[in-house]
């Protein structure tokens, strides 16, 4: 049995199986990020909320979470999941948070950013489709296991944090996803801000901030890259089922 110190706990204590800590690389390093939890938002690049059939003038971000085993460091091969017969691609930058952070403001948010890597969220889109219909939540369609392929995380050095710059996606080559890091209808900054009114941010979570239009549906065999300027660049392949 694993042993370990129980947080908040004056003595050691013994665990039934060994904890699962979900870890992606840090480019340039050998030491890796764990992960704690997964923030993805929603409706944040206009074009992509109106090819949704939204309004983006109309509300908040919508938030929802991944588990934190949901990540796939590196890409790769990926079985396509059960329970579906539309899986889709959402390309995506993702936020690494490295320290505390509560009740911040936008100027501040950036602050307790670590770096940024590319993302992927693959949703379930006749699962979430069903959902909205029937007003339920999105954990079917949004997070599954190898919900969240990740490439290395490329630290912020200098306080230099991408605002703009090239987000795009292919599959089989072919460019489906391409848009600007400026479109976004709230920048990385306001939503980390506005997460930590919700909830107290930690070392360790992950904020997917939204993905542009051109979002769809993915195949048996679809080799899929992701790249994004300034941060880098996430290659997956879709195997049969898993």
């Amino acid at each position: 049995m694993a042993q370990a110190a129980a947080p908040g706990y004056g003595s050691a204590m013994s665990y039934l199986f060994d904890p699962v800590v979900p870890a992606v690389p840090v480019a340039g390093s050998s030491r890796s990020f764990p992960v704690r939890r997964i923030f993805c938002i929603g409706r944040n690049y206009a074009a992509h909320v109106r090819e949704m059939g939204g309004d983006p003038a109309k509300g908040d971000p919508v938030v929802f979470m991944k588990p934190a085993d949901a990540v796939v460091p590196g890409g790769g091969r990926l079985a396509y999941p059960p329970d579906t017969a539309d899986l889709h691609h959402e390309v995506e930058l993702v936020a690494a948070i490295g320290r505390p952070l509560h009740r911040a403001n936008p100027a501040d948010a950036l602050d307790a950013v670590f770096g940024y890597a590319v993302g992927i969220d693959l949703t379930k889109r006749d699962r979430q489709g069903e959902a909205k219909s029937a007003g339920l939540p999105w954990e079917r369609a949004k997070s599954f296991e190898q919900s969240a392929p990740i490439s290395a995380i490329v630290p912020a050095s200098g306080g230099v944090h991408p605002t703009r710059g090239r987000i795009a996606l292919s599959v089989n080559g072919l460019i489906r996803q391409d848009a600007d890091l400026s479109d976004m209808i709230w920048p990385t900054a306001d939503i980390v801000a506005r997460l930590s009114h919700i909830w107290s941010l930690q070392p360790g979570d992950l904020v997917f901030t939204g993905t542009p239009e051109g979002v769809g549906p993915l195949a048996f065999g679809d080799v899929v890259e992701a790249r994004i300027e300034s941060v880098g660049g996430l290659r997956i392949e879709i195997s049969s089922g898993g």
